[in-house]
């Protein structure tokens, strides 16, 4: 593992927010990597997801702004019903286009927005999902050098999201939760050496 990376980006659907709560709740709040989560939301329900993640969460997360700028060491949920894309410049853009994949926010379009953006510094991650967004979204990735991981399938409540990016793309690491939760500690204590 290497110390380049400079942003991570999380996707999930069905069965998604346990893991990610369970991956907040272990990340050291000096975590000093931005993260991005995009996961598949009621788009009538926009309030209570923010707090129910942040509940457990050692670090900050907040909904961005459209052209609201990216800091290190926050993490930003994309809103409901909005597609959260990662812009040249680091800063967030928030659209109403249509669905992609049936799904607003998608997350095939924040995973290939951020891919465009970090290249081979950034670190995808796919979850538990029922349907095949971020699937062409963590092929993109690893196109462009990124690193991609994938929840095992055993360990996911619905494989349907995870199997479909290892059908289209040779992901580097499949993970279990647990698994998950250390390589975000390695990935800090990386960082921290270089401080």
């Amino acid at each position: 593992m290497s110390d380049k990376y400079k942003a991570v980006v999380i996707g999930g659907s069905a069965g998604s927010f346990k893991p990610v709560t369970q991956i907040l709740s272990s990340v050291p709040e000096d975590f000093p990597l931005p993260i991005f989560l995009c996961l598949h939301r009621l788009k009538h329900v926009r309030h209570g997801f923010v707090e129910a993640l942040s509940i457990k969460s050692n670090k900050k997360i907040i909904e961005p702004y459209d052209k609201e700028p990216i800091k290190r060491g926050l993490v930003y949920l994309a809103p409901a019903n909005y597609h959260m894309s990662i812009e040249l410049g680091n800063t967030f853009a928030l659209s109403t286009e249509e669905l992609v994949n049936n799904s607003r926010p998608a997350i095939d379009i924040t995973l290939e927005t951020a891919a465009y953006n970090y290249k081979d510094k950034l670190i995808g991650i796919l979850l538990s999902g029922a349907n095949k967004d971020g699937a062409y979204g963590m092929k993109k990735i690893k196109e462009r050098g990124g690193m991609t991981v994938v929840q095992d399938l055993e360990d996911s409540m619905i494989t349907t999201m995870p199997a479909a990016a290892l059908a289209i793309t040779e992901i580097d690491h499949v993970f279990k939760v647990e698994q998950l939760i250390q390589f975000f500690l390695q990935l800090s204590e990386l960082y921290k050496s270089k401080v």
